[in-house]
């Protein structure tokens, strides 16, 4: 046995358990001199229970009372001696008062899952089906702390210069074409860093990794009988605990060590990563669900309720954690702090993020001590922030969430904004004005600068982008709820035909649409987001809302890099030209004005003729021009940048703005051409011959540069 140090001695025992007055914090289970330090708070609760596992036995092997001595405040406290950790598993019995009305939910029936538990047990293999009759199916585990980082720090790369790459680790490497040793994990996704390098974006933002349970519900897919599983994993069960059935050594227990050598990677390749975060509830679900960890421990503590004792939920999914109490607030900044500084993690993307801004009672609050908490926090000060500024309780705060100077936003404006001016809405061009100049109209304001919007067309919640321009209607069937799941409101158009076609002439439009919508993305102020797979045309069948399908047509299909190369490469040069181009990602607004004497404003619109730009009911077009001298005057290459859209549905001939004396139009890009004349490496711009115009056929994109001759 390890021996016991003389300043942990025994003070107690419990059968052939030695123990002793335990530390309160840190909470949850902590490796001490000889032992294990175990603390779990609860306010309302009148006696715990330690109950010990060895890995994956049915029945504990021990079940060890905390003497009411070793209670401090709302503290359990107990140090064990003697445990070996390799293969323990330990959850708790709470005892208490069952009331619901009164918001209490006690039951020492129920073993529970330590919410601070750094790993967990019984999903290690994704897609494998716990035994419904294990009284502990969700288990506490004690991972090893011996990872070398050697000298790996997390990135802490400037803002305006982030392109997000948003992806699911498994979705991106299961399918049999991706080629890798490890399919579905993070081991897989290591293998894949140097095609993301090679595409240029700069920061993964992951879907969640935290540990959920994907067998939550017994639901069916109609047509096919398959089970249906939480596939997204937007249903936390352990806050601090990776995904085991994400890596290829889980049931080796070793999914913590997997995920840091996944970062690290990340991290020698130059590429931050951002973790989606679910905070606003969990796993636990309404009153029918089950009991897991947050419920039994502190259910008046841990959720909203209304008066009554029934959950409130803003969440959409059942319940609501109360995260403005102190005691949920500081298990959330914890969680934060544990996640940068023991994975190195560059920043967060909150899920449903106004939840984190409701009181007790559900109601808005004007200064959120949680979201101004993180904000401040000295470990999270370089960790980026992103909050997806709505609810399901109809709280929308784009624009308007409290941000403290730090948070920024999922621009759900300029999704929307970009969709309706895609298709050919009439009045959108003014909006569309705005988001192409990082949406000062949202944030200027505030003080806010224009890296504070995450301008997205796409992401995991809605049609991927080929399907944005082939769907009119979503195709949600499968997902066992009569199709009434899934946004009604897609702003996606067919190009004139329902769903897969082989008519040549919509495939070539609906192609266009795909490197406007690229095009329009990368030549916008902000922090452009793309979506895992929409660079080579990733398609899901029309479904807008695939959080429970784990099968081939859900996951990414690489033989689609091979097949829409011309795309793949369209954007992968887009992405490297606006990294290379600082006029693209500034750190401040635009003036429309001319600040460093070069004889043109920073930013000038116009329309067909230079300097008439129309942004009428009836108009479908829009272009603009950068003066790269004010890029210049901080380093940049000093060129001019010309972009012109015409989204109707006839052609238009733009006549472009004059340059400064013997300067010359280059074509940067056109959406019409067939590859590789679509767009031209970088240097290899050929010159526009001829009169200074550029002809765009219906729903075509133009880009130019402006360079002075060598």
């Amino acid at each position: 046995m390890p021996e016991t140090s003389r300043h942990h001695t025994p003070t107690h025992h419990h059968g052939v358990f030695r123990l002793r007055y335990g530390h309160p914090l840190p909470f949850g289970a902590s490796l001490v001199p000889g032992g294990v330090n175990f603390s779990v708070f609860s306010s309302h609760a009148t006696g715990c229970t330690l109950v010990l596992f060895e890995r994956g036995a049915k029945r504990p092997f021990a079940e060890i009372p905390f003497p009411p001595e070793f209670r401090m405040g709302d503290v359990f406290a107990m140090m064990v001696f003697d445990l070996e950790t390799a293969n323990l598993e330990y959850g708790y019995r709470m005892e208490g008062p069952f009331n619901p009305h009164a918001g209490h939910r006690f039951d020492a029936r129920h073993i529970l899952l330590d919410p601070f538990a750094r790993a967990a047990g019984g999903r290690e293999v994704f897609g494998r089906h716990g035994r419904r009759s294990d009284i502990f199916p969700h288990r506490g585990r004690i991972p090893e702390n011996n990872f070398d980082w050697e000298h790996d720090r997390p990135l802490d790369l400037p803002v305006p210069e982030l392109i997000i790459y948003e992806m699911h680790v498994r979705g991106f490497t299961r399918h049999p074409s991706s080629g890798v040793v490890h399919p579905g994990t993070f081991d897989g996704l290591r293998e894949k860093i140097p095609y993301l390098r090679e595409l240029g974006v700069n920061c993964v933002e992951l879907m969640p990794i935290f540990e959920f349970d994907e067998h939550e519900s017994d639901r069916v897919n109609p047509e096919t009988g398959e089970r249906l599983i939480n596939y997204w994993g937007y249903s936390t069960l352990a806050f601090r605990a990776p995904k085991a059935g994400f890596a290829a050594r889980g049931p080796e227990g070793q999914e913590v060590n997997e995920l840091k050598e996944l970062v690290k990677a990340f991290h020698s390749a130059g590429i931050q990563v951002v973790l989606d975060v679910v905070f606003n509830h969990t796993g636990e679900g309404d009153a029918t669900g089950p009991v897991i960890s947050f419920r039994g421990l502190d259910n008046k503590t841990y959720y909203l309720l209304a008066p009554n004792g029934d959950y409130l939920n803003f969440s959409g999914c059942g319940n609501t954690l109360d995260c403005n109490h102190p005691v949920v607030r500081d298990f959330v900044l914890d969680c934060l702090r544990y996640w940068a500084a023991e994975y190195h993690i560059d920043g967060f993307r909150f899920d449903l993020a106004s939840v984190l801004g409701r009181d007790s009672q559900g109601n808005p609050l004007p200064n959120p001590p949680l979201l101004e908490s993180i904000a401040h926090d000295p470990v999270l000060a370089h960790c980026e922030l992103i909050a997806e500024a709505w609810d399901a309780g109809g709280l929308y705060q784009v624009g308007n969430f409290p941000n403290y100077g730090r948070w920024m936003e999922w621009n759900g404006k300029f999704r929307d904004a970009a969709r309706r001016f895609l298709r050919g809405d009439d009045n959108s061009v003014g909006e569309m004005v705005q988001r192409i100049m990082g949406s000062p109209d949202l944030y200027e304001a505030s003080g806010r600068k224009p890296a504070a919007s995450v301008n997205f067309i796409t992401c995991h919640d809605g049609f991927t982008l080929a399907d944005l321009f082939a769907y009119s209607e979503k195709r949600n069937l499968e997902n066992g709820e009569q199709n009434k799941d899934g946004s009604d409101d897609n702003l996606s158009w067919n190009c004139g035909v329902e769903g897969a076609t082989d008519d040549p002439e919509i495939q070539a439009l609906r192609l266009r649409c795909a490197k406007n919508a690229m095009a329009l993305l990368l030549v916008s102020q902000g922090v452009p987001m793309l979506n895992m797979g929409d660079e080579f045309g990733r398609t899901q069948r029309g479904n807008n809302n695939a959080y429970c399908h784990d099968t081939e047509w859900n996951w990414l299909d690489w033989r689609l890099a091979e097949n829409n190369a011309d795309l793949l490469r369209f954007v992968r040069l887009l992405v490297h030209f606006r990294r290379q181009h600082g006029s693209l990602h500034r750190e401040d607004w635009f003036s429309g004005k001319d600040c460093v004497g070069s004889g043109y404003p920073d930013i000038s619109w116009h329309g067909v003729k230079p300097g008439e730009p129309d942004w009428g009911e009836y108009s479908h077009s829009l272009a603009f021009m950068i003066c790269g001298q004010h890029d210049h005057a901080m380093g940049g290459p000093g060129e001019f940048f010309y972009a012109a859209f015409n989204m109707h549905n006839e052609p238009l001939s733009f006549e472009l703005p004059a340059l400064p004396a013997h300067w010359q139009w280059h074509l940067l890009a056109d959406t019409s051409r067939p590859s590789p004349g679509d767009i031209h490496e970088p240097g290899q711009e050929p010159l526009l011959e001829g009169a200074p115009v550029v002809n765009l056929i219906a729903h075509s994109a133009v880009l130019c540069l402006g360079r002075e001759p060598l």
